[in-house]
């Protein structure tokens, strides 16, 4: 995968977190609204620092879809943490993606994003992974592949 393309994965996914948050908020419990509101705040700082990002790399920034269908339905403040750690998990994966499709400053940022959402993921879950952003070996000689990424269509929408 390319930089330009890892890039525009992350933005991809950060524009779905966003749209996510949205719904988090909307259910979650007033003693957590403070954290969804952190982690929608740094999201969309992500997703405007991306922007910039594929803009330095000459690409064209891809665009928010006007809505994003969700891995599950969401009635209470129980599905909201669930889809909170999801949307955490998910970027993680993509930016495990940028981590390695980029090097100087902008894979040191990658990493950056990519511990904060491994970190947003565990508060969410009340547990962690030891390599956040990469899947669970399947059987002990199959390699890891990351969590997030797209699965080839990259269709605006798709969460």
């Amino acid at each position: 995968m390319t930089e330009l393309a890892a890039a525009q994965a992350a933005l991809r996914a950060e524009h779905a977190a966003v749209y996510g948050y949205g719904v988090v908020g909307g259910r979650i419990t007033e003693e957590r609204k403070n954290e969804a509101r952190a982690a929608y705040d740094a999201h969309r700082a992500r997703r405007d620092a991306l922007r910039r990002t594929v803009r330095g790399l000459d690409g064209k920034p891809a665009p928010a879809a006007a809505a994003y269908a969700l891995p599950f339905a969401v009635p209470d403040s129980a599905a909201a943490v669930r889809l909170a750690a999801e949307l955490e998990d998910r970027v993680a994966g993509v930016y495990a993606d940028l981590v390695r499709a980029s090097e100087g400053a902008r894979r040191r940022e990658a990493a950056g994003a990519l511990r904060e959402a491994a970190i947003r993921s565990a508060r969410w879950k009340g547990s962690g992974v030891a390599f956040p952003g990469l899947t669970e070996l399947g059987s002990a000689d199959a390699p890891a592949t990351p969590s997030g990424s797209p699965s080839g269509s990259g269709a605006p929408g798709e969460f």
